[in-house]
């Protein structure tokens, strides 16, 4: 079961590390690209990838979580597996929803988003929905750390009466 464990904690990184790496990404296409249009289309594609790995990866964790019943805290491996619902369910919506929601919104504007006034009202919208979609993420990144943290501290098999008191005495942690 450690190894399954230790898979799902790898999927979490990756998946946490590129979301982190997906607002640096975002932050420099805006700031390097001449044109907004085109940072946005490389923002968008790049929310995506995010999205869809973010879905498929929580969907997976939590048929994977069905493994890891037999030794562990119920409570937890139910925390767990909702954290990871929420996961899921935040690239779904950001992705399915929200992006649905900004891409009709980006084709009724007819032009650029930067040649709208601030007051247009598809614009407002626009900015609008885009709060939310940067909502979803953040809910979704929070969920997935606190979930990774859920998994990384599980204890499998050992009697808690024979551990050392002392989480950090890794002295039996390196024997061959």
């Amino acid at each position: 079961m450690k190894l399954i464990s230790d898979i799902r904690l790898l999927l979490l990184g990756i998946w946490l590390g590129a979301a982190c790496f997906f607002i640096g990404v975002a932050q420099v296409a805006f700031a390097v690209l001449p044109d907004h249009e085109l940072a946005g289309a490389v923002v968008s594609r790049t929310l995506a990838i995010i999205n869809y790995a973010g879905l498929g990866i929580g969907v997976f964790l939590i048929l994977l979580s069905m493994l890891a019943a037999r030794n562990t805290s119920k409570l937890w491996l139910w925390i767990e597996r909702f954290l990871l619902l929420i996961t899921a369910a935040a690239c779904a919506v950001g992705q399915f929803v929200i992006g649905w929601w900004i891409l009709l919104v980006r084709t009724q504007m007819g032009k650029p988003l930067d040649e709208l006034a601030a007051d247009d009202p598809l614009r407002l919208q626009f900015n609008t929905l885009h709060q939310y979609s940067e909502w979803l993420l953040l809910a979704s990144m929070i969920a997935a750390f606190i979930a990774f943290f859920i998994i990384a501290n599980r204890k499998f098999g050992t009697d808690t009466k024979k551990s050392s008191a002392d989480p950090y005495d890794f002295s039996k942690e390196f024997k061959v």
